[in-house]
């Protein structure tokens, strides 16, 4: 019992370096275990939520070319490619980690995959740019996991989590556009208040972007602190009291609400009939999003009286697999606690 304790200490123990004479160093656990260490780290890049899910839905489909919109660490893609070797996947990320990673995990794959430096928003000039990489087939299949991934908010310099003090960044693409704290620096207090409403930040909105807005917080920890002081502790709900202002900051910052709108309809343009488009979203704003884009497609845009059924002659372009959203169930929760807040909605493309 004591060895394995100790194997275990060794393994969750960060990694330390010996330095030598000479400015050589060396790891200061056995090279096995320095691997295990590196591994577990890459893993922890992205965690596939709802993979059976998206493996089944997307194995099936006849040969072609699925967009994985949100490549992350490559999760999914791996996944789906493993099973369905009649597919071929074009990944797209604007996180240049998320590419190394995602190219690293599906480097056994070879020429069945690309990965290209752009956002879902831009889907459509993804597609077109790469039509030698598509060449006769069609886009059978479109995958987004949307929100922030797990190394991602593990990684604290990028400063998208509360639970390590870091400049307040918050970019997808740390190279390009504002910060977290420019955006700040500008943005109106009754703007900054209808957004943190429109994250589910209801009650304090008003008096948390104030108080934000007066500090002008540099890093996590003082957005943190703005933040406490503008909620009462017997107010706050069960979990972090900044949760829903990091994530409203963070969908602002990368413009996340607008790449959302134009990455779906660009999905739909490009789908071939009978293809599919799977979202999976982890708030209720995104969720909200893509239940009204994919109705609007399911109904052809009809807003005939419900009593007196459709005499506008629109066109239904997609039909919805399931009016309510799939959920995660409790074995792949208490395994994956962020899959707790999944929504997965389908639909498959309709011949026009």
């Amino acid at each position: 019992m004591k060895g394995a304790q100790q194997l275990h200490l060794a393994r969750t123990t960060c990694s330390l370096a010996i330095v030598k004479a000479g400015g050589e160093t060396s790891s200061a656990l056995p090279p096995v275990l320095t691997i295990e260490r590196l591994q577990m780290a890459q893993d922890n890049y992205h965690v596939p939520v709802l993979e059976h899910e998206i493996v089944e839905l997307f194995a099936g489909l006849p040969a072609g070319v699925i967009v994985d919109a949100t490549l992350g660490g490559g999760g999914h893609a791996a996944a789906i490619l493993d099973v369905a070797p009649q597919l071929r996947l074009l990944g797209i990320d604007r996180d240049p980690d998320a590419r190394s990673a995602a190219t690293r995990r599906l480097g056994a794959f070879g020429d069945r995959t690309r990965i290209v430096d752009a956002t879902f928003g831009d889907l459509g000039n993804v597609v077109a740019a790469n039509a030698d990489f598509v060449a006769s087939g069609e886009i059978v299949g479109v995958l987004m996991d949307l929100g922030v991934s797990s190394h991602q908010l593990d990684e604290s310099s990028r400063g998208f989590s509360f639970r390590a003090n870091a400049p307040l960044d918050m970019r997808m693409d740390p190279s390009r556009g504002e910060t977290a704290a420019q955006y700040l620096s500008h943005v109106d207090q009754n703007e900054f208040t209808r957004l943190l409403r429109d994250n589910g930040e209801n009650r304090f909105a008003g008096s948390i972007a104030k108080s934000v807005l007066e500090r002008q917080p540099q890093t996590t920890d003082e957005l943190t602190e703005a933040v406490e002081r503008a909620v009462p502790m017997a107010a706050r709900r069960r979990g972090h009291v900044a949760t829903r202002v990091f994530q409203a900051l963070r969908i602002a910052v990368n413009g996340e609400e607008e790449q959302l709108a134009n990455g779906l309809d660009a999905a739909l343009d490009t789908l071939a009939p009978g293809g599919v488009l799977a979202v999976i979203s982890y708030h209720s704003g995104e969720d909200r999003v893509v239940k009204s884009v994919l109705h609007e497609a399911a109904t052809g845009g009809c807003h005939c009286p419900v009593e007196l059924g459709c005499v506008c002659g629109a066109v239904p372009r997609v039909s919805v697999l399931k009016a309510s959203a799939r959920l995660a169930g409790a074995d792949e929760i208490a395994r994956n606690p962020r899959a707790r807040s999944a929504r997965l909605r389908i639909a498959r493309k309709l011949a026009s």
